[in-house]
């Protein structure tokens, strides 16, 4: 394979998945097949990527171009080495709707490209120095707390949205439960996007779409472009969505690597700054901030196909999409009784997610430091503590990531130097489980 990833050695006899194999990311099956699985991952990122510029009032078209641009840019940054899609990720939302309000999307498109900046910068840290650092400073407990506390900070906006049409919301929900339980495969992973149909279909019937934008948009054109401007006053909102794409993409790295059985360690660092460049391009015109995806995850593990060929024809079709503008006007009829519906599932499972990496780290929550870091982020994060000195407004998800931070590791300092039995192990430290990652849907 090249330097860049953009060739492959065909696998087998380019039809076939032999029993116990798979297809290597330098590998690909025939092009026919590897446009299908390609397809498949855009079908798969679908319905989260698009939910995030409907909640917060992006256009569904910019961000899908820019998804496809930052999973083009993430497959050349890893020379080819790492599949992953890059799509919308929800731990921007919260930050985004407190920005609008303070300085309106362009303040938010300028904290997203911080934001990316940032991750960028932690990325070429950890290519030069490793990853070790990450996991001393942020150990399950702070990271299972902080993805916990943006989750479980939208909580209102959930109400909100659910409350402006509660049937249809309701509808919602329940198909989004019913087809996780009742499908297998790739279906029952796209419960999301299927509840979603489901809630506007209903919502058509009771007459909750407004199909007027469908009608005065252009069949083809370039997506809605915007500028970003620049506030310091927002970086306390962004910060701690730093923090969850470093985790969210560690963990994709060691997710990929256990599947695949190859040490990828080494790209991790390429990984955070591939996507920190991504998540800066998409923020500079207009596009939210990007992470890895689970869902795709879920569909390499199902078809045992790794081949990064497939992701870039996911980017491509992705890019293609976003060219229509009819297409983008659709998605954007979604009516905020959906969005609800849809919110109550996504920020529940954000919120547990963040449990998940307690339970999977076997976090010990009779150690009182323990049971102290989770329990004030938490208040801090789900009140939305809001603190403002001068131009600086500080809000709940980033006092809660800063009290997840400053508690364990101040009160393990203390515990230390006392010589208290309640001194962090170093299996607290660092996480056991290499596939666990906070992620939009798990």
């Amino acid at each position: 394979m090249s330097t860049r990833g953009i060739s492959w050695t065909l696998h087998g006899d380019g039809r076939n998945v032999l029993p116990g194999g798979f297809v290597a990311p330098e590998e690909r099956l025939s092009w026919p097949r590897t446009i299908g699985v390609g397809a498949q991952h855009v079908v798969a990122m679908f319905g989260a990527t698009f939910l995030v510029p409907l909640i917060t009032g992006f256009p569904p078209s910019t961000t899908l171009l820019f998804s496809g641009i930052g999973t083009i840019l993430f497959l050349i940054i890893t020379a080819g080495k790492v599949p992953s899609y890059l799509g919308s990720s929800f731990a921007f939302i919260a930050p985004i709707a407190a920005a609008q309000s303070q300085h309106g999307a362009a303040g938010a498109l300028g904290g997203i490209i911080m934001a990316g900046a940032a991750l960028a910068v932690i990325g070429l840290i950890v290519h030069t120095a490793g990853a070790r650092w990450i996991q001393l400073a942020m150990p399950p407990i702070v990271t299972g707390a902080i993805v916990a506390l943006i989750g479980l900070n939208l909580a209102p906006t959930a109400k909100t949205n659910f409350e402006q049409a509660p049937l249809t919301a309701l509808v919602t929900v329940i198909a989004i439960l019913l087809v996780t339980v009742l499908f297998k495969g790739i279906l029952g992973r796209l419960s999301i996007l299927v509840g979603v149909l489901a809630g506007y279909v209903v919502a058509m019937f009771r007459g909750e779409v407004d199909f007027a934008a469908i009608n005065d948009a252009a069949w083809i054109g370039l997506p809605e472009f915007s500028a970003p401007a620049f506030h310091l006053s927002v970086v306390g909102l962004f910060v701690p969505v730093v923090l969850v794409l470093v985790a969210e993409n560690i963990g994709h790295v060691k997710s990929v690597a256990a599947m695949t059985h190859r040490d990828l360690d080494p790209l991790t660092g390429r990984a955070l700054m591939a996507d920190g460049i991504a998540t800066m391009v998409a923020g500079a015109g207009g596009g939210s901030g990007t992470t890895t995806y689970a869902e795709n995850i879920g569909v390499m593990a199902a078809s045992r196909v790794y081949s990064t060929a497939a992701y870039w024809v996911a980017g491509i079709v992705a890019i293609l999409l976003s060219l229509f503008p009819k297409f983008g006007a659709l998605i954007a009829t979604v009516p905020q009784g959906v969005l609800g519906g849809a919110g109550v599932v996504l920020y529940g499972m954000i919120g547990i997610l963040g449990v998940r990496i307690w339970v999977q780290n076997q976090v010990n929550f009779s150690n009182p430091i323990n049971l102290s870091t989770a329990g004030v982020a938490l208040v801090i994060g789900i009140a939305d503590f809001t603190w403002t000195i001068g131009d600086l407004t500080f809000a709940g998800i980033a006092l809660g990531t800063a009290a997840a931070l400053l508690i364990f590791h101040g009160m393990t300092a203390i515990a230390r130097v006392r010589g208290s039995e309640h001194v962090a192990g170093p299996d607290e430290l660092e996480s056991r489980d290499h596939g666990s990652r906070p992620s939009k849907l798990g």
